[in-house]
């Protein structure tokens, strides 16, 4: 006995396009239907129905000629995903090699091609091999008359295949515009006809395409946005292709028009509030001011406010994604906003006003494009073009549309809606807030304004928070234009952003930069209290040296056990050696450039010249002598933190224990009722399931709750044979017991996979791993600090962090940026408290035993906790003794699972890089968690970390 063929099909494809939950769930109720109801051309609708009922009960009807099922997945989830894999399913497993997918309008027409195009970002298949080598035949509206997809189909003898899924042919895949399917397209001066072109005769098959494809005998249809096929015309015209299954997609599955309904064959809904709970989309916010009243303001007042007000949000993510884009490593997301005009005047009207110098001196002139119907010919290509490629054109920040953006607008940077005109209803609609839902990097970050939508809405703003009450409402997060100190404020003016070198560069003369690439004011009292009194890099070609000297050293670190080696000899001699060869490689493509009369070959010179061009401006011992001061520096301002990879010390392997099942009595099941009744044990709440008789018959009753426990991965039949045939034989028992074998076994056919699910959850109750212990590998000694970006408010210059912080503005110290430091590995520093991290810096000053300390950038650490989350502590300090990990933490949070969780992955990396340490008779590290009400001048770091220095009695 062996799992089923097309359930291994559909596990392999879901771990091979790293499906999300609900689309693995899609494509398995996919798998569980076809199972049981094979495709034909003239299929059984009632049959259908029948039993889909019983199983799925929100499937009433198909309203289609054929049978059609609707997966409902909310926006941002990943429809086109799931459709590919739902192609990649059926041609795997032999039920179709033709696809129709159809698309509702010309946005979504065009982002389906590129999907579906193998090579593109976005591909479908990417990482199915069967596709990889027989990659699909793609037809499309514009190219169906070429015939190419007709001619391969004929091309393959039926002798030569065998069948219709030989391994020579590769699935077809037709993507439409629906209005193609009833455009008349006649050509110009050509006899006017009343026949879609597509329904036309075509010389190359001897009928119409649409006849063509309404004869294949596996034609599947897939419907993105399925509710704008409910029209008469486009609902006929699909009936007329006469597929033999049909798969919906949209994320409103109700009809559209004056008296929408839902949809009678709805298998599966995954509504956005789900969507939100999973963290698979942004986190909406509605955002107003302070104590507004919309009604003291004219309708044109108000418009202004709100424009002002969603510029002012703009500016202020795309200081927070440039940051976090800087310190995280990501790609940077250029962020837009989308304005919701009343209609096409609106629209153009608002474009003159943004665009206008009056509107932040004209920062926007040429950044904004409008979509409407308004637009024709070469406008409105202009204007696609521009909004297909919205995700990388730096020149567009700014969209506004009038209702023409509902579907297919496949972007993830929009995070600023401001809806003009709009009731709360309106501006609720998925339709509306689904377009700035999808995630740009494909899962949430962790950092609020990286992962959030906003919408302004000031006029409105007391509906939706009456809607908020709601429990399915997707809004639950409120934010304040204008409000500096509060964490749910937006500052007005946009933030400043500065890159920040590690204190070892800035000492040697690498400049401060803000986020315009210019120099930014530098920290104070810095030179007075570094044994530096003036920079060492003065030159062009000396900053060079540093920039190639941190960068070998670098790479150089990966080898190396800690920054202490970069003073041996060998080491030296190799990164002199590295830079020399470098900036001489450097100088000369700078000298090409300047002089084009004198084209040198470089590596001839490098190579082959023995004394230096003329034009080097370092002799080799002045690079060597520069090297070595920059290398000491950077030594001097290293916190050696080991790289560590977490591994299990063995093979983790799992079993199941001897148990016997119970709450059978529980199960009262007769065919003649035809329904299963199961009570959960855990509040007795009690459901039903109806079924209906059929399937395969087996030589044993318990083969039929077996062959279901066998989709399990954790199952294996040759190890666990016993187990099963014990498990399925208490439940055919208990079966017997009250009724004749034969009954017994029409329950067992029936209602055999949610019985085995039944079976299934007491074996994983009784399920066992060997306990194993872990082990900690470094994988690297120590790494170079790198830039940090910070971002401060706009009317914040940086203060020194000994002068103390008025009490009324403590609220507002992550507004603020902070220097004056002489042990700090960074210039600049940044704090999210008065009381904890401001105090703790200013004992870290003052203590004698401190060498130095830095917060860490995102990155720097990875201690992982809690399947995978990374914890990065807020403090790494190095002092006479050994090194130290601190987490000051609000005192009321000190309990909580995640602090302790955290508290516990933090113990533990301490071990590991003890044992490294213990190796290279290195420091010793540890761990404290300081309750923020116990940070004091007073206190000394040594007393602190005796008091709460944590231990492995939490360790995991």
């Amino acid at each position: 006995m062996s799992q089923s063929n097309a359930i291994k099909i559909a596990n392999r494809i879901s771990a091979r396009l790293s499906l999300r939950d609900p689309q693995d769930e899609s494509l398995r109720i996919l798998c569980d239907v076809l199972e049981q109801l094979g495709l034909s051309k003239d299929p059984d609708l009632n049959r259908w129905i029948e039993l889909l009922r019983q199983q799925y009960p929100t499937v009433k009807g198909f309203e289609r000629a054929f049978p059609s099922l609707c997966f409902a997945l909310a926006t941002g989830v990943g429809k086109t995903r799931l459709m590919g894999a739902m192609i990649a399913w059926l041609y795997l497993t032999g039920r179709s090699r033709h696809f129709f997918v159809l698309a509702p309008n010309l946005t979504i027409y065009e982002k389906l091609k590129m999907d579906f195009l193998p090579g593109s970002p976005k591909y479908v298949f990417h990482g199915i091999p069967e596709l990889a080598q027989t990659p699909p035949v793609l037809i499309t509206g514009d190219d169906y008359q070429e015939g190419r997809g007709v001619r391969l189909d004929y091309a393959i003898a039926e002798s030569k295949t065998g069948d219709l899924f030989g391994s020579e042919t590769a699935p077809h895949i037709n993507i439409f515009n629906i209005s193609k399917i009833n455009a008349l397209d006649n050509a110009k001066g050509a006899a006017k006809s009343k026949v879609a072109k597509i329904r036309r005769i075509q010389e190359y098959v001897g009928e119409s395409y649409f006849s063509y494809l309404s004869n294949l005998p596996d034609l599947v249809i897939l419907m993105d946005e399925a509710h704008r096929y409910y029209a008469s015309a486009g609902a006929q015209a699909l009936n007329d292709l006469n597929p033999v299954l049909g798969i919906e997609l949209t994320a409103t599955p109700k009809t559209v028009g004056a008296n929408p309904r839902d949809f009678k064959n709805i298998i599966y809904h995954y509504p956005l509030s789900r969507a939100l709970k999973d963290g698979y989309v942004k986190i909406p916010a509605v955002a107003t001011r302070k104590d507004f009243r919309a009604t003291n303001y004219s309708e044109e007042q108000l418009e202004k406010i709100k424009l002002e007000d969603g510029i002012h949000h703009h500016e202020y993510v795309k200081t927070e994604l440039t940051s976090f884009a800087n310190n995280s490593g990501n790609k940077l997301v250029k962020p837009f906003m989308l304005v919701v005009a009343q209609d096409t005047d609106h629209a153009d009207r608002l474009k003159v006003r943004i665009e206008h110098d009056d509107f932040f001196n004209g920062a926007y002139k040429g950044k904004v494009i409008t979509v409407h119907s308004n637009q024709t010919g070469e406008e409105s290509e202009e204007t696609m073009q521009r909004l297909l490629a919205v995700e990388h054109d730096k020149d567009t920040e700014i969209v506004i549309h009038v209702n023409k953006l509902k579907e297919g607008w496949d972007v993830t940077n929009l995070y600023t809606i401001v809806p003009l005109r709009a009731s709360a209803s309106e501006i609720l609609t998925e339709q509306t807030i689904g377009r700035g839902l999808r995630l740009p990097y494909g899962k949430r970050t962790g950092v609020e304004a990286v992962d959030r939508l906003t919408i302004i809405a000031h006029d409105r703003f007391q509906e939706i928070i009456d809607r908020a009450n709601n429990d399915d409402s997707i809004i639950k997060k409120v934010l304040y234009i204008g409000l500096d100190d509060d964490e749910n404020g937006i500052p007005e003016v946009k933030p400043q952003q500065i890159i920040v070198p590690s204190m070892a560069e800035f000492l040697l003369g690498n400049q401060i930069i803000d986020n315009n690439g210019l120099q930014a004011c530098e920290p104070q009292a810095i030179y007075q209290t570094n044994s530096i009194s003036k920079p060492v890099l003065t030159t062009e070609t000396e900053r060079k040296v540093a920039e190639l000297t941190f960068r070998v050293v670098s790479e150089e670190a990966k080898r190396l056990t800690s920054s202490q080696q970069l003073s041996t000899p060998e080491v030296k001699a190799n990164v002199t050696r590295r830079v020399q060869q470098a900036l001489r490689e450097w100088e000369v493509t700078q000298h090409q450039i300047s002089s084009s009369s004198d084209q040198l070959d470089l590596t001839e010179m490098i190579e082959e010249q023995v004394e230096q061009p003329s034009f080097l401006s370092m002799e080799d011992t002045e690079v060597q002598e520069l090297v070595g001061t920059i290398t000491e520096k950077l030594m001097e301002y290293t916190i050696d933190i080991p790289r560590i990879v977490v591994l299990p010390e063995r093979e983790v392997n799992y079993g199941f224990n001897d148990f016997d099942l119970s709450g059978l009595d529980r199960i009262a099941l007769k065919p003649g009722s035809k329904e299963l009744l199961l009570t959960h044990l855990e509040n007795n709440e009690q459901r039903t399931i109806s079924w209906q008789e059929g399937g395969e018959e087996e030589e044993r009753l318990e083969n039929y709750l077996i062959r279901y426990l066998l989709d399990h991965d954790e199952i294996d039949y040759d190890e666990h044979a016993d187990m099963l045939y014990k498990l399925a034989g208490q439940m055919v028992s208990h079966l017997c017991s009250y009724q004749t074998q034969e009954e017994a076994e029409s329950v067992l056919k029936n209602a055999g996979r949610r019985l085995a699910e039944f079976i299934w959850a007491q074996i994983k109750q009784n399920m066992w791993t060997t306990p194993t212990g872990y082990t900690g590998r470094v994988t690297q000694g120590f790494d170079v600090i790198h830039p940090a970006t910070f971002n401060f408010a706009g009317n914040e210059k940086p203060r020194d962090f000994r002068i103390a912080i008025p009490a009324g503005d403590k609220n507002k110290i992550r507004q603020m940026i902070f220097t004056g430091f002489t042990k700090c590995c960074y210039p600049y520093q940044k704090f999210d408290s008065v009381d904890g991290e401001l105090r703790l810096a200013q004992i870290l000053e003052n203590d004698p035993s401190v060498i130095r300390w830095m917060k860490p950038r995102p990155g720097q650490f990875r201690i992982e906790y809690a399947n995978g989350k990374n914890y990065e502590p807020d403090f790494v300090v190095e002092m006479d003794n050994g090194y130290c990990l601190i987490e000051p933490k609000k005192a009321t949070e000190i309990d909580t699972p995640e602090v302790q969780a955290k508290t516990r992955a933090a113990i533990r990396w301490c071990e590991f890089a003890n044992q490294n340490a213990e190796k290279l008779n290195g420091k010793s590290w540890q761990y404290a968690l300081i309750p923020h009400d116990e940070i004091e001048l007073s206190r000394s770091i040594s007393g602190l970390m005796a008091d709460f220095m944590m231990t492995n009695s939490l360790s995991v």
